[in-house]
């Protein structure tokens, strides 16, 4: 629904972002407003965004393909997930939802999406991450629990949070 709300094309979404989860400050179990609402409603602030970094091939980039800024030679998002992270950040611009800090897997492509997005200053978070580089959440859910807790936590005002992480983490939560 906020994918629609921000206009962003169902293509995208199914080569893309997997944007799993809006959580308010209300109520756990509260009902989704309608769109307009939900647009007001993000546009005063007081909301945490978890979401999934932009589509990613599963292989690392072959030497000629990589980005100048991947040092570390990691996955790196496709042209999907460069294309989506975009509109992401042209759709919360355009609809003006005001965006505070924005938290992210140290993973590359985490940040790429980041970046991309023009989500000013991600701050790398070891917890957003995935568990000893696996595409697996860790085993004892302390990862979930931390995701849980940080998407429960109150915006700076007039802001909206954005957690960028990895789909077995927010799975896990």
């Amino acid at each position: 629904m906020l994918m629609r709300l921000l206009g962003i094309r169902p293509a995208l979404l199914r080569y893309g972002m997997a944007c799993a989860m809006l959580a308010g400050i209300a109520a756990v179990h509260a009902q989704v407003p309608h769109r307009a609402a939900l647009l007001k409603a993000l546009q005063r602030g007081g909301y945490v965004i978890v979401m999934r970094h932009a589509s990613s091939p599963h292989a690392l980039p072959d030497p000629a393909h990589t980005d100048p800024e991947n040092v570390g030679r990691e996955r790196q998002l496709n042209d999907a997930g460069r294309a989506s992270a975009r509109s992401i950040g042209e759709a919360l611009h355009r609809l003006k939802i005001p965006i505070g800090r924005v938290l992210s897997s140290p993973a590359y492509r985490a940040l790429q999406t980041a970046h991309l997005a023009r989500l000013a200053s991600p701050e790398a978070v070891t917890e957003l991450g995935l568990s000893g580089g696996s595409m697996q959440a860790d085993t004892n859910g302390t990862r979930a629990q931390w995701l849980r807790a940080k998407a429960a936590e109150l915006p700076l005002s007039g802001t909206n949070t954005i957690l960028i992480t990895h789909l077995p983490n927010i799975k896990e939560a």
